[in-house]
């Protein structure tokens, strides 16, 4: 009787489909309808949507302090994020704060999962592409604290750490003067063992250091070529020149 008189109270106002769906999942998972009901009315959650009440629903009915879910004003991939953390035992303390959207917690969850030292990458500054590139680097042992900033896109963090892997001398390019592009010519013309210092400036676009760089690898003089006054399409004609030259 109470668990009705609960449930007349908690739908009320909610759309018969929706009722019924909540209905459907709450008979496949076995929950526990006046537990779940005695919660959401002690903490005033009538207004949460389904999805919420959800996560809710299957943090209790694994006997999860369920009141991290509902610790600040959170939609239900955050929840699920925080649910899923609780599961595995984690500190979900870390990353069940608002400034944190789920992505980025899903980034925070998983490194904790693998006890990693997510405090290098837990900051809201970060969104969940360079967390995701940090973690995978903290994965791989590599010293990510020369990409670990902010001031990088996801794009350059992963220029960096696909050069640290590689045991290149990263040093050349972490530079947020250099976009990702150019960043990309330089760490692909260290990869090939050339003298990159003929192109590795930030006067230079991506397309000019591509020119370079060809010429590099075709043994050419390209001192000839390397000025920044020459647009990459100047570069290329002149490229090509000296190749027909050398045959």
């Amino acid at each position: 009787m109470k668990t009705e008189i609960l449930k007349i109270i908690i739908y009320k106002g909610k759309k018969k489909s929706d009722i019924d769906k909540f209905e459907i999942f709450l008979e496949e998972f076995n929950i526990d309808r006046l537990k779940l009901f005695q919660f959401i009315i002690d903490n005033n959650l009538h207004d949460l949507n389904f999805l919420c009440l959800r996560e809710i629903a299957l943090a209790l009915n694994k006997n999860l302090d369920a009141s991290w879910l509902i610790k600040y004003k959170f939609e239900w991939r955050q929840m699920k994020e925080i649910r899923l953390g609780l599961e595995k035992g984690l500190n979900v303390s870390i990353y069940a704060k608002p400034e944190y959207n789920f992505e980025q917690m899903r980034e925070i969850r998983l490194g904790l999962e693998e006890g990693l030292d997510v405090s290098l990458y837990a900051k809201p500054e970060f969104n969940h592409f360079q967390m995701k590139i940090i973690r995978l680097g903290l994965e791989e042992g590599l010293d990510i604290s020369i990409y670990a900033k902010h001031e990088f896109s996801s794009e350059q963090i992963y220029q960096i750490k696909c050069g640290l892997k590689e045991k290149l001398d990263v040093s050349v390019y972490a530079k947020p003067e250099y976009d990702w592009r150019q960043m990309y010519e330089i760490r692909e013309g260290l990869e090939e063992g050339l003298d990159v210092s003929f192109y590795a400036r930030p006067e230079y676009d991506w397309k000019q250091m591509f020119e370079i760089r060809k010429g590099l690898e075709k043994g050419l003089d390209v001192s000839i070529y390397a000025k920044p006054t020459y647009i990459w399409y100047d570069m290329r004609e002149i490229r090509l020149k000296l190749e027909k030259q050398k045959q």
